[in-house]
């Protein structure tokens, strides 16, 4: 009788163990740098040439895609995949685009991929909120001052996951 008892609880403990190590690995496989889902796909798919380059919200199209850190970002065309290929840096948004106001009051926030603003060449991404707009309250608080704050917890914050 004691063995059949050892044995189940072995078989419990065992159990338990599998299921507690792929959750870890399932952990440590999501990514917490970036705001995507588990397709990979950067600014659900909208191009970050066009945020940065004209300023404005454009679906890419995933005939015209590059990879860049594990991350797919799509284009409206072959020269902005191109010009993204040359200089990614340049077009990578800022706090891996989850939303800019969130991230520096030391939160990640998914953006709404028509929030953004360029400031000194770089994307910032926001969350479209029901009770507020962060991106207005960013801008009359001082951008400056969010971008700050942001860039510090950021470097504090990408250690979590998400």
């Amino acid at each position: 009788m004691k063995t059949i008892g050892n044995l189940n609880l072995i078989k419990k403990v065992s159990g338990f163990a599998v299921i507690l190590f792929m959750g870890l690995g399932v952990l440590s496989a999501q990514s917490h740098s970036y705001s995507i889902d588990d397709s990979k796909i950067a600014l659900e798919g909208y191009s970050p040439v066009s945020y940065v380059d004209l300023e404005k919200a454009e679906l890419g199209n995933k005939k015209y895609k590059s990879t860049y850190d594990g991350v797919a970002y799509y284009f409206t065309n072959k020269k902005q995949k191109e010009t993204f290929d040359a200089n990614p840096l340049k077009y990578k948004p800022q706090y891996g685009g989850w939303c800019a106001f969130a991230v520096s009051l030391g939160a990640k926030f998914q953006p709404d991929p028509s929030r953004f603003r360029i400031v000194n060449g770089k994307l910032y991404m926001f969350t479209k909120n029901v009770e507020g707009d962060f991106v207005e309250v960013w801008e009359k608080e001082g951008n400056g001052k969010h971008i700050s704050q942001a860039d510090k917890n950021w470097d504090s914050m990408e250690k979590f996951k998400s």
